[in-house]
């Protein structure tokens, strides 16, 4: 486990079938205590996000009916939008700077890479909670 890894209270939703990395993040997430919601489809993913506080989404690049950038402006419509990390087999450069280019946290490259997975998603809380301090009224911050 990474030093970032020990951040508490992280949650992220995991968007996809994920049919063979799904019990990594799932060990990941266990072993640093960090709380990992599940949604294979559009409809679950946005009831989650509606009943949970959710710090990251990770969402494979190309889900059926509902690709990463379609994922990214259903965010964009939530008061505190999770940072989204974007999952791909194909991940490559040109896929890289697109997704940061317009306004994802990160890629992470299929197959998933553990302390990859610990890294990015701990790093991407971070910017959450920044964002959050950010849209604070000014009388919190007296």
């Amino acid at each position: 486990m990474t030093e970032l890894a020990h951040r508490p209270n992280i949650s992220a939703l995991l968007v996809g079938e994920y049919s063979s990395e799904r019990i990594l993040v799932q060990d990941v997430f266990r072993k640093c205590g960090w709380r990992l919601f599940e949604a294979r489809n559009r409809r679950r993913a946005l009831h989650s996000l509606e009943q949970n506080e959710v710090h990251v989404v990770i969402a494979e690049s190309d889900l059926p009916k509902w690709n990463w950038r379609k994922v990214l402006s259903d965010l964009r419509r939530l008061a505190l939008p999770p940072q989204l990390v974007v999952t791909s087999r194909t991940a490559d450069e040109h896929l890289w700077a697109e997704v940061l280019n317009v306004g994802a946290y990160d890629v992470l490259a299929q197959p998933l890479d553990r302390e990859e997975v610990e890294r990015v998603v701990a790093a991407a809380s971070r910017q959450f909670e920044q964002q959050r301090l950010r849209q604070r009224p000014a009388a919190f911050h007296a």
